[in-house]
């Protein structure tokens, strides 16, 4: 008995013909099983992807709406406005949106979070969990406003370096230094020159000494010149300038109108008004006391300047026209308001053939801007130029040897420089 046993054993474990129908047996619970989970992932994924891609959008629409003073306080609606234009798949079963400021990167409260969910049970992982599943998302986009820029020291060409201080010069102007040009070096400060500042921006980079670091900020895009579609004003009433009397008591008293240059020779008190450069120098440089109050210069024709004392006998004083001394010569409000405190004015079609000289010494005063879209503004040699508001905004601005600058313009009359573009950029 139990040799037959044995030998049908040895026989039955030596047929294979039942083996496929066990292999299939054990397999389909696992093929089928498979099948349903990767359906259900696909569905995760495609859940999973399209909520990133919401939350996204709504974080970067609620950070634009920080970054703007007028939006701010609607971040959420712009946010959540976003957040469900881009939802389809999972729209009627995913979450609404929550939102969090953040800090980011040494930042106070300078990013925003967004965060969502999608919840539904599908049928193979419901049937085995026999629960719905949740997918969760979160984006966060950093902010930074635009800023207001302004500025007393503007160089306003587009490249190369344009503003320089250099030798031992020092220059006192808290109220600002802005460079337009969005090369490298825009602005060089050398390491043996002082300047005092609580701005310096550019569009460029900048090399700067390490006093100075704290207060630059580069690469700001929205730069401008504030000036830039603004012609000057003319007066084409012919003049020449001459010298009456002998000595020390020659003086010379010019009135407003239209020069083929002017170099000062004597005492010279300049009356009111818009006295025009046709070519050649306005030359104020000479040992002279020279004064002038409510006096417009408008340099054409590739005319040049030369500004500020030469001797220690020389006192140079002069102060802009106002917008009232314009609406009186017949301008219109809009233009007198801008042609205000412009004491000096280079035409945008000259084409200047040397740098413009600006010199000075303890007794000289100028007030109001020199605005020389075209030509180099060289301060250099022993200048000392001491003014309550004096701004200079020169296609490039240099600063040399032991010059001195020192102006003082509060906020509210110092020029626009700009306005730098909002960034908001996505992080996480």
């Amino acid at each position: 008995m139990l040799l037959r046993i044995a030998k049908a054993m040895r026989r039955l474990s030596k047929d294979s013909s039942g083996n496929a129908l066990m292999l299939v047996a054990v397999g389909v619970p696992m093929l089928i099983g498979g099948a349903g989970a990767a359906v259900d992932i696909a569905q995760w994924y495609a859940w999973k992807r399209e909520l990133q891609q919401a939350t996204d959008q709504g974080a970067l629409a609620a950070a634009w709406a920080l970054s703007n003073t007028t939006n701010r306080d609607n971040y959420r609606t712009r946010g959540t406005q976003d957040y469900n234009n881009n939802l389809a798949l999972t729209r009627t079963f995913a979450s609404a949106p929550t939102f969090q400021l953040a800090n980011y990167a040494n930042g106070s409260n300078n990013s925003v979070i967004v965060r969502a969910t999608a919840t539904r049970a599908l049928p193979f992982s419901s049937f085995i969990t026999g629960n719905a599943v949740t997918i969760g998302v979160y984006s966060q986009a950093s902010f930074q406003a635009g800023q207001n820029y302004s500025a007393c020291l503007i160089a306003v060409g587009d490249n190369g370096t344009t503003f320089s201080v250099g030798g031992n010069a020092n220059v006192q102007a808290r109220c600002g230094l802005a460079a337009l040009s969005c090369s490298d070096d825009a602005i060089v400060i050398d390491g043996s020159a002082t300047v005092v500042t609580d701005s310096i921006a550019t569009c460029g980079t900048a090399s700067v000494p390490s006093a100075n670091e704290s207060v630059l900020t580069e690469k700001v895009t929205g730069l401008t010149d504030s000036f830039s579609d603004l012609t000057p004003p003319t007066n084409n009433t012919p003049r020449t300038y001459a010298c009456t009397g002998n000595g020390r008591n020659a003086q010379a008293s010019p009135r407003a109108g239209t020069y083929s240059g002017l170099t000062v020779r004597c005492r010279t008190t300049f009356g009111s008004g818009i006295y025009v450069i046709d070519g050649g120098e306005l030359d104020l440089t000479g040992n002279f006391t020279v004064t002038g109050s409510n006096v417009m210069f408008v340099l054409k024709n590739g005319a040049t300047l030369k500004l500020g004392g030469s001797g220690n006998n020389n006192t140079v004083s002069l102060t802009p026209m106002q917008a009232s001394d314009f609406v009186a010569l017949g301008y219109s409000t809009t233009l007198a308001n801008r042609y205000a405190n412009m004491l000096i004015f280079e035409d945008r079609n000259s084409d200047p053939t040397q740098d413009h000289i600006i010199n000075g010494n303890s007794t000289s005063l100028f007030q109001g801007t020199i605005y020389l879209p075209k030509g180099t503004a060289r301060l250099n040699g022993t200048a000392s130029i001491s003014s309550t508001c004096l701004q200079i905004s020169a296609r490039r601005i240099n600063v040399q040897g032991n010059a001195y600058l020192d102006t003082r313009c509060t906020s509210n009359q110092t020029n626009s420089a700009g306005t730098s573009i909002a960034k908001v950029n996505l992080v996480a």
